[in-house]
């Protein structure tokens, strides 16, 4: 059986896209297998604050995580535009859990990735949702039984399941219960199953 590494990222985050590819290296170089987990970050909540300056400083950082996050993006030849609005993820990583039944969550992680920071893709779509769901050869005939049904008790495992790990933040890589957190952190992760 070989060794697993879990990678917990929200579809919305920018610094799990830039993780996601090095991740997926990991499995070759390592001969690992890595599990994709998805984490609903607490957007809302962070930055939905009653003081002004508070806010203000909180704009700030989000302008500056996002020209970060083009530094990073831009060594790598990859787009990533930062989004108009705070979309909700419940939808998009529902059509991941779908997709990962039928075997095709990465397909649907690798397409919806690249659109949504073009913003080309409106998560909060169902139409869009459903049409890349069957893009990337998953029958939607099912997903709405599944968004009414075990999606959100499968989303929860999840939920219980990082909280249980101690995530706090994605991207996190979690190897032999040792948390590293942000896309940056992918050399130790290497020197951890390394050594």
């Amino acid at each position: 059986m070989s060794r697993s590494v879990d990678l917990w990222i929200d579809l919305r985050s920018p610094y799990s896209f830039l993780a996601k590819d090095p991740a997926y290296a990991l499995e070759k170089e390592f001969g690992v297998t890595l599990r994709l987990r998805p984490f609903t970050l607490d957007i809302q909540g962070t930055y939905n604050v009653r003081d002004p300056k508070v806010a203000e400083r909180g704009l700030r950082r989000i302008k500056y995580l996002y020209a970060d996050v083009r530094r990073f993006a831009n060594q790598r030849g990859m787009i990533i535009l930062g989004p108009k609005k705070i979309f909700d993820p419940t939808l998009i990583h529902l059509a991941w859990m779908y997709a990962d039944a039928a075997g095709k969550g990465r397909a649907l992680i690798d397409a919806a990735y690249p659109r949504f920071f073009k913003r080309e893709l409106d998560y909060e779509d169902r139409a869009a949702v459903e049409a890349l769901l069957a893009e990337i050869g998953v029958d939607v005939a099912g997903f709405d039984a599944f968004v009414k049904g075990p999606g959100p008790v499968a989303i929860g495992v999840h939920q219980a399941e990082a909280d249980k790990q101690g995530i706090f933040a994605v991207p996190t890589f979690v190897v032999d219960g040792e948390l590293f957190w942000g896309q940056d952190r992918i050399d130790f992760v290497r020197a951890k199953l390394a050594g």
